[in-house]
This record gives C-alpha cells, sequence and structure tokens, in this order.
C-alpha cells in the first residue's frame, strides 16, 4: 500500500494493489486508487441517480437535517451535494484505472445527524469522525474495493486531524446482508481494518443488531 498527497493537495490518495498476495479477499490483479472525493461527477456517478429527476438518497440522509431531507427533491438533491463539496470533500472515492468505482462517506460526527442519533451512543466526548456508507457500483463487486474504501476514509479522516473514527455497520455474523443495506459494512470489514467493538447500539438494519465499531488514530 502507498500513500502520497493528493495532485489537489486536499487530503489523500492511496493506491492499494489487490492481489491474491497482498489482499488475501481478492484474487484478481488489479490496483485501486483512493481520493478525496473533489470532482461531482464522479460522486454523481456513484451515488446519484440514472434519471436526474429521481429522488435517490445522493448520501444526504446522515448529512444534513431530516426535515430538509424530506423536503429536497428531484435535482434539488444533488444540487445540494455539489454545494456542500464546495467547502470540501464529502468523503473519499475509489478508482480502477480511469473509472469511479466507490464511494465512502466521511466526516466528523458532530457534523452529521449521528450527533442526535438516540440509537447510536456517543462513546466518550471525543471529537470522533463517521464513516457511515460504503458503496460499491454494480459491475466492481466482490472484488474487495470495500476494503482499500475503507482505509482512504480512515486515512481522510487521520489528515484532518481526527483523533478517532467511527463506523456502525451490521453485525450480520457471516449471514448475507441485503444490498439495499449493505452500505453500512459489516462487523468483520472493520475489524480486518484495525477497528474494535466499542459499544452496542439499538439501531437495526436488516433484520442484524448495528454495533459502534472505534478505531483511535491518536
Amino acid at each position: 500500500m502507498q500513500i502520497a498527497p493528493a495532485a489537489s493537495g486536499i487530503g489523500i490518495w492511496m493506491r492499494v494493489p489487490l492481489d491474491g498476495t497482498a489482499c488475501p479477499w481478492h484474487r484478481e490483479r488489479m490496483a485501486i486508487e483512493v481520493r478525496p472525493a473533489t470532482v461531482f461527477d464522479d460522486v454523481a456517478t456513484v451515488v446519484g441517480p440514472r434519471r436526474p429527476d429521481a429522488s435517490v438518497c445522493w448520501c444526504l440522509t446522515y448529512r444534513i437535517g431530516s426535515k430538509e431531507n424530506v423536503a429536497l427533491r428531484g435535482p434539488d438533491r444533488g444540487k445540494k451535494v455539489a454545494e456542500l463539496m464546495k467547502h470540501g470533500p464529502l468523503g473519499v472515492l475509489a478508482y480502477d484505472g480511469n473509472d469511479v468505482v466507490g464511494w465512502a462517506a466521511v466526516a466528523r460526527r458532530a457534523d452529521t445527524s449521528f450527533a442526535r442519533n438516540r440509537k447510536i451512543p456517543r462513546v466518550d466526548d471525543l471529537d470522533v469522525w463517521s464513516v457511515w456508507c460504503i458503496r460499491v457500483r454494480p459491475g466492481h463487486r466482490r472484488k474487495g474495493i470495500s476494503h482499500p474504501l475503507l482505509a482512504g476514509a480512515v486515512e481522510f479522516a487521520r489528515a484532518q486531524g481526527a483523533p478517532a473514527i467511527e463506523g456502525y455497520p451490521v453485525d450480520n455474523r457471516g449471514q448475507r446482508v441485503d444490498l439495499t443495506m449493505a452500505y453500512v459494512g459489516t462487523r468483520a470489514l472493520f475489524e480486518k481494518a484495525g477497528f474494535h467493538k466499542a459499544a452496542d447500539t439499538s439501531s437495526v438494519i436488516a433484520g442484524f443488531p448495528r454495533v459502534l465499531m472505534r478505531l483511535d488514530l491518536r
């Protein structure tokens, strides 16, 4: 794994070789670059709709207040993402060559609705960051791309001075998770990235309990 400054000067990028030796979860030989999400069109490719007028999540559900999230419809959701991106990357993107193949949302927990979420507890008073959405594009799944995406989110938070980073995956214990709900990740994914279970939560997705996973960055 190689980590170097991004060409844009914001955050980091990571070039991660995926082969059977370096990354045992993937047998094919390829390389994934993870960069701060600075290109709106690439963000739109991964989390935007196929039709511009469709009201998809755009990964705004936990990013903004619930009242605004419900009110924003169709193209206005994409416009909101473009507006937020003017203040900096909203996460990281994974690239296979010139193709954008994945996305991970990461931000200070205090700047998300997790700051007020009653189902997911606060472990302590640290100004932690959260990574809550890991999405790989259809046609690129089952290649281990979620692993470098999570690693890239961690490094992005570290570069911003985060003392720790949290995730809220499902504890599915090896059982299959519905793809529509798999964006939160699994406990095993986070454990492979060095996270440990810090707390239980009362949140449930796709019938599985979510756990609070924490990685100290100090």
